[in-house]
């Protein structure tokens, strides 16, 4: 669902390691860690090395299916701590592969902001009473515009469907994320969660969708040469500030703005290994850790990402951020996609 996200912003010059080349020493005790480019920095795991007497192996992943794989690999037993977005966290529960987080352990938990102290809030962080992770890093999902061609920020979601800017949007090529962004444009409750009854509205709004945009993308390098070419004014940014960062290079006078309806928004949270009991201390310790000054502001400053223990000029604490969550349906919402980027009216897309 994310990997592709995360690929420019944090893949450069590191996609190629895997592991820290040297083995640790037998006498001291390992954290064995599974994580995204960038989210462990050399600094931070020397400084944690220091103070806890232990050495860390660090193991990078570059997709959502190579996380699922890693764990799944030996049930989890290669690993103590690890990474994964909200989105994902319940299926690693399900298959018994996640220990709950013991709270008292990990003190920093004070410093988190507050729309992130509260687990139960948070969709996918809990089965039962038993909190499994614990925010580390976030971004969202929200609109760019070229401030040449639109004096006033678009305020709303529906902007990418106002006629005013026919053949002058850019959107993304996704069914999984569009169907979500259609059900915000529809005002329905839960946006990962459609009824029987919404699918027909939703494939009727994403078919307008793509009559009024100029084209859809899949990569953020893509984006831009599309808003370019094509002259756009507003474009749905699935990767977030990345593209506008991107799309500033380039030479656009690009601003971005967070809807009045919310972003959709990933967190990635650390969760601990079930099958690495006897490193508890130490990975709660890691997280511990990671929770600290340092290493929030080199998430932010070196990687463009939200942490989850200072408020940033880029992810203020206003903005209002939608946690994506498992939808009902994946595998339906990127068949349907197909058929309407295909051109197919609303009653062939629905067709069994």
């Amino acid at each position: 669902m994310q990997q592709q996200r995360r690929k420019l912003m944090m893949g450069l010059g590191l996609g190629l390691m895997s592991r820290r080349p040297l083995a640790a020493p037998q006498s001291r005790p390992l954290l064995r860690v599974l994580a995204w480019p960038g989210y462990a920095e050399p600094e931070v795991i020397k400084s944690f090395e220091q103070s806890s007497g232990a050495s860390v192996e660090l193991t990078l992943i570059d997709s959502d299916l190579d996380l699922w794989q890693k764990m799944n690999a030996k049930q989890g037993a290669n690993f103590d701590v690890f990474a994964v977005n909200t989105a994902e966290l319940q299926r690693y529960i399900g298959q018994g592969l996640v220990a709950p987080i013991e709270r008292a352990l990990i003190p920093n938990l004070a410093l988190q902001l507050p729309r992130f102290r509260q687990a139960a809030a948070i969709p996918g962080l809990n089965a039962g009473q038993d909190v499994l992770g614990v925010p580390f890093a976030f971004a969202e999902m929200g609109l760019i515009y070229d401030r040449r061609q639109l004096q006033k920020a678009p305020d709303s979601i529906a902007a990418l469907w106002d006629p005013g800017l026919s053949r002058r949007v850019v959107a993304y090529n996704g069914g999984t994320h569009n169907f979500s962004l259609a059900a915000q444009s529809l005002n329905l409750p839960v946006p990962f969660r459609l009824s029987d009854k919404d699918w027909a509205p939703a494939v009727d709004r994403l078919i307008a969708l793509r009559r009024n945009a100029a084209g859809f993308y899949t990569q953020p390098e893509e984006s831009v040469a599309l808003f370019k070419s094509r002259q756009a004014a507003l474009m749905f940014a699935n990767f977030g500030r990345q593209q506008l960062l991107l799309l500033k290079a380039a030479g656009v006078d690009a601003a971005y703005v967070i809807p009045k309806e919310g972003a959709l928004a990933w967190l990635d949270c650390w969760v601990i290994s079930l099958a690495a009991q006897q490193n508890s201390p130490l990975a709660h310790a890691w997280i511990n850790h990671l929770l600290g000054e340092s290493a929030s502001q080199l998430l932010s400053s070196r990687q463009g990402l939200g942490n989850t223990t200072q408020e940033t000029p880029d992810y203020p604490a206003g903005d209002k951020l939608i946690w994506l969550q498992t939808v009902e349906n994946e595998a339906r919402r990127n068949h349907l996609w197909h058929r309407i980027l295909s051109g197919d009216r609303a009653a062939k897309v629905l067709a069994p």
